[in-house]
């Protein structure tokens, strides 16, 4: 079911009018039902993580509304085909689905009966039917793995694999490797350390760099390296803003100091780095 849900709402069984309270219930409800402790049926671990970052989104407002503007029109972007739960690249989640479980379980799977936890008069009449759910849903899993196959149709369930394998080694083949490496890459022999000359960004090159590149073409080499290094950067401190923001969001939603405290020591890293080269460009 996970996996056929078209979007985080469905995902989590709650309209797109949910309070918090009523997200809370549905995320408890089927996080302890699909946490990897629990729950070993293929796949699990996956549903687990959709739940968690389907969650950690509806649960921040800002992301929430960010979702409920553009989350859909991406889906409309499609081809049609069936689309699963892990497609909404923009909308992900910077906590960890561990991190959120830990807020509400305390860091580990609850070994009693889970009708210890909250809303149990209310919600108690859910438990049975849901047991006979996941029999149901087993017992299913269980004739599909063990229904017979002919070679035949196994052949054309693996052709789309050869045909992404093959398309892959040509693709290999026929690429040449990029003069340059952000980072040390000795598999394409990108190992000899340098500098640009404006910004002192560091870069990675092969042993006969220098030979091939000189003078002007050297200098607009650098120049394409700077803009890579800074939208690397820019990405990557936006990544930690967004991180920080999540934390920040969950530790006033649940009152916990320890996230609190999390989100206040989260170093800005490439932030400042950004903020570095930005006037190291304007002393230039």
């Amino acid at each position: 079911r996970i996996k056929r849900c078209r979007d985080y709402y469905e995902i989590l069984g709650v309209g797109r009018d949910a309070g918090e309270e009523e997200l809370k219930r549905a995320y408890r409800r089927l996080a302890l039902k699909f946490h990897p402790d629990k729950n070993r049926a293929p796949g699990a671990t996956e549903a687990f993580k959709a739940i968690g970052n389907a969650f950690a989104v509806l649960s921040n407002p800002e992301k929430r509304r960010r979702y409920d503007e553009f989350g859909s029109e991406q889906e409309h972007v499609s081809s049609g085909q069936a689309r699963h739960y892990n497609y909404y690249t923009e909308f992900e989640a910077d906590i960890t689905p561990e991190e959120i479980f830990n807020v509400f379980f305390g860091g580990h799977f609850p070994t009693g009966n889970i009708h210890m936890f909250s809303n149990v008069a209310r919600d108690a009449h859910y438990y049975p039917r849901r047991h006979r759910t996941e029999r149901a849903w087993t017992q299913e899993q269980e004739e599909e793995e063990h229904r017979p196959q002919n070679s035949y149709s196994a052949f054309l369930q693996l052709m789309p694999v050869f045909i992404i394998i093959i398309v892959s080694v040509l693709t290999q083949l026929m690429a040449t490797n990029p003069p340059y490496s952000l980072f040390y890459k000795s598999s394409i022999g990108h190992v000899v350390s340098r500098e640009t000359e404006n910004l002192q960004v560091p870069y990675y090159v092969d042993k006969n760099f220098e030979k091939n590149y000189q003078g002007a073409e050297l200098q607009e080499l650098e120049k394409t390296v700077e803009k890579d290094y800074i939208d690397y950067i820019q990405t990557s401190c936006w990544k930690e803003k967004q991180q920080k923001s999540d934390l920040s969001n969950l530790a006033k939603l649940y009152r916990d100091e320890r996230l609190k405290q999390k989100a206040e020591s989260l170093k800005l890293e490439h932030c400042e780095k950004l903020s570095s080269l930005i006037g190291m460009h304007k002393g230039g």
